[in-house]
């Protein structure tokens, strides 16, 4: 499903797609204003009494690989997995075997129980090469994309250069 952005609000403002477990993948350029919509998305979580955590892809994996290190990496996997509704970035890079375990576990625990909001410069069809091409990488992509609506918000310029 594809929305536009002038449809987005009363479709979204329900909450409806987090009590589908549904997820969001909202798709555009720097300063398009992804990461304010998504924020937007955890507040409105937030006042449906949900919990909700703001994370993005980098500091996720360095928590988890310090946690790998300490000992406490379980629990930690279990803090992203028990969120009702997670929201982030999604600065896709080149992963190792290890990261992409790392996403693809808390991926298929959250795998239509909870709803995560994905923000990205890149398309969902090249994600592929950004995340690292293999069978992880299919199975995380798959994850995300059977159960999201993706909001492309058309914009040639950066709302911060306006």
């Amino acid at each position: 499903l594809l929305l536009t952005v002038n449809k987005v609000p009363q479709q979204l403002a329900t909450n409806e797609y987090i009590n589908r477990h549904e997820n969001l993948i909202i798709v555009e350029v720097t300063g398009s204003c992804k990461s304010y919509l998504a924020c937007a998305q955890g507040v409105e979580a937030c006042n449906a009494t949900l919990k909700v955590m703001y994370v993005r892809l980098p500091d996720l994996l360095a928590e988890l690989n310090l946690a790998k290190v300490q000992g406490n990496y379980r629990k930690r996997i279990n803090q992203y997995i028990r969120v009702s509704f997670n929201t982030g970035r999604v600065t896709v890079k080149g992963t190792n075997n290890a990261e992409q375990q790392h996403i693809l576990e808390i991926l298929e625990k959250r795998y239509r129980i909870h709803s995560t909001v994905y923000c990205s410069q890149f398309d969902v069809a090249g994600w592929h090469s950004k995340l690292g091409e293999g069978a992880l990488d299919d199975a995380i992509i798959a994850r995300i994309i059977s159960k999201s609506q993706t909001i492309k918000i058309l914009s040639n310029k950066s709302v911060t250069s306006r």
